[in-house]
């Protein structure tokens, strides 16, 4: 789990840096395009057996997929590092929140106490100003929403169908979402803060940043395996708490690509965030 956080953290400082060259919509697209080749391949070595059903959690499950993708990835090239996967990290909350509403879980003392801690802790990462929260951090929180979404619909669907057949139905959606926002952007004229959704495709000839683009592919399934391999392997409370250790790998990161070291109400915010985190697992 230590290793898969690290290379987590890493993933996400390489978004960053290809964030100088490339939209997030395009980051996303090429992530996804190399994703989807390889559960192909899969696949075909190895065909799934379970029923499944109900093919519309599982496409839902991939549009919430991309919705949290696009967010992270957009927020990543425009606040600190280690501030956009806190934010991202707050998707246990909006779990415990869906999973009340909607599937008539309770909510124990525990659970109750890290929403309210949890949220406290993103006011101290986004400092708003009255009551408006800065437009990037709020789409980081919105990307940690649509997570749990995500996490939330996988829980519906993972009996019936196969990890590799739900994780398609991401990077499959996480594809064709982007080619239709390509095909469209010259035709739609959108407010300034929802250009990032509507981006301009170039493809590039830089072997940087081709090189770049794969080793995110590689890493991101590396790290998806070591974390699988983690949860299979130790006990999920003591991994779990591990995981939480990309935060400070990411704030690392980060600072070595220019940005500002995390001020005493960041660092106290992303305490409370992780604190919530592990007080969800105990509840």
């Amino acid at each position: 789990m230590l290793s898969s956080a690290f290379i987590s953290a890493l993933n996400g400082a390489i978004a960053k840096v290809l964030g100088e060259d490339l939209s997030a919509m395009e980051i996303v697209f090429f992530r996804n395009i190399i994703g989807v080749m390889i559960i192909l391949a899969a696949l075909r070595h190895t065909p799934t057996k379970l029923p499944g059903g109900k093919i519309h959690l599982l496409l839902l499950r991939g549009v919430f997929g991309f919705a949290a993708m696009i967010l992270f990835f957009y927020t990543i090239t425009e606040i600190p590092l280690g501030e956009a996967i806190t934010l991202n990290k707050t998707s246990p909350l909006f779990v415990a929140i869906l999973a009340f509403f909607l599937m008539n879980e309770r909510l124990n003392v525990y659970s109750v106490t890290a929403l309210f801690v949890g949220f406290a802790g993103v006011v101290f990462i986004a400092k708003p100003s009255g009551m408006a929260m800065g437009y990037e951090h709020f789409l980081g929180l919105l990307g940690g929403f649509f997570a749990a979404c995500a996490y939330a619909t996988i829980k519906r669907i993972r009996d019936i169908y196969d990890a590799r057949l739900i994780v398609l139905s991401f990077v499959g959606v996480g594809t064709v979402m982007p080619i239709a926002l390509f095909l469209s952007a010259p035709f739609v004229k959108v407010p300034k803060h929802l250009e990032f959704l509507f981006p301009h495709f170039t493809l590039s000839f830089s072997m940087k940043i081709w090189l770049l683009i794969l080793l995110m592919a590689l890493i991101s399934t590396l790290s998806q395996w070591l974390l699988t391999k983690a949860y299979s392997l130790g006990k999920a409370g003591v991994v779990g708490v591990v995981s939480y250790t990309n935060i400070p790998f990411a704030v690392g990161f980060g600072v070595m690509l220019g940005d500002p070291v995390p001020d005493l109400w960041v660092w106290l915010g992303i305490a409370m965030i992780v604190g919530a985190g592990l007080l969800l697992k105990k509840g």
